[in-house]
């Protein structure tokens, strides 16, 4: 066990690839990966139509930048209120820290589904409040604040504490070595669970279907059910989502590499 932690303690990120290996590799993945899609459905005599598609494209086109604008402004939302849970966490005072505690553990620990359900149809229902859109954001942002917080924690206290009684003891006040010793030192070592997170905000958005929000997932589900082309569509779907998270996958794994140098 303890030689798995040394390793794990050693462990450095491998120089990047040629991109001819890159490239090479991945056409091998892509043929593997088309075989066995050929193969499946054409046991199952599966005939596509993603023609049909076309005919509701504005539909789902509407569906993947309504996506794309929910899950921008939850981040925005959950990261500020991600900082004050952070900020409640590590306050001396003990009422804050058990709000912060409560709040981490509450959301944390129940699913996404059973949040957005009791949320919209319980308590933004019974305040008359039925703007889908705010609610989804504001479901998004509470879920999402509870796990930036405890990043945000994390990238703090990764700070040597060191160096916060060396500056303390050159006169800086707590507000400088905030701003020019914390900050920079946990931006550093936060920004690619960031971008974790943001990809995971987007995936969970696609339960907002639940409450009808015209996101991507619910225009899928509606186009599905006018043409019933049901895997075409789950197909687009999968890809689409493809489409808004790998970029930001390939960014973590960039800062992971630039960092660990």
């Amino acid at each position: 066990m303890s030689l798995f932690i040394q390793k794990c303690k050693n462990f450095k990120f491998q120089a990047p690839l040629p991109k001819k290996t890159i490239f090479f590799n991945a056409l091998i993945l892509i043929f593997i990966l088309s075989l066995f899609f050929y193969f499946s459905f054409s046991v199952s005599a599966y005939h596509f139509d993603f023609v049909s598609l076309l005919e509701y494209k504005n539909k789902i086109i509407y569906g993947f930048f309504q996506t794309l604008s929910v899950s921008f402004l939850a981040l925005v939302c959950s990261v500020i209120l991600g900082l004050l849970v952070c900020f409640f966490s590590l306050s001396k005072i003990i009422i804050l820290r058990f709000f912060a505690t409560l709040y981490i553990e509450l959301i944390r620990g129940t699913p996404l589904l059973v949040q957005v359900l009791l949320v919209f149809y319980i308590i933004a229902n019974s305040l008359g409040f039925d703007d889908r859109y705010v609610v989804g954001i504001f479901i998004l942002s509470m879920f999402s604040a509870a796990y930036l917080s405890e990043i945000f924690r994390a990238g703090i206290l990764s700070v040597p504490i060191i160096q916060i009684e060396s500056a303390r003891a050159l006169g800086l006040s707590e507000r400088q070595i905030f701003l020019y010793i914390i900050f920079p030192q946990a931006l550093k070592n936060i920004l690619a669970p960031i971008s974790g997170q943001l990809a995971n905000l987007i995936k969970d958005s696609s339960l907002l279907s639940v409450i009808a929000l015209n996101e991507l997932t619910q225009s899928i589900q509606e186009v599905n059910s006018y043409i019933f082309a049901t895997l075409e569509g789950y197909i687009v779907l999968a890809f689409a989502y493809l489409i808004l998270t790998l970029p930001i996958a390939m960014f973590s794994r960039y800062l992971e590499r630039k960092y660990q140098k």
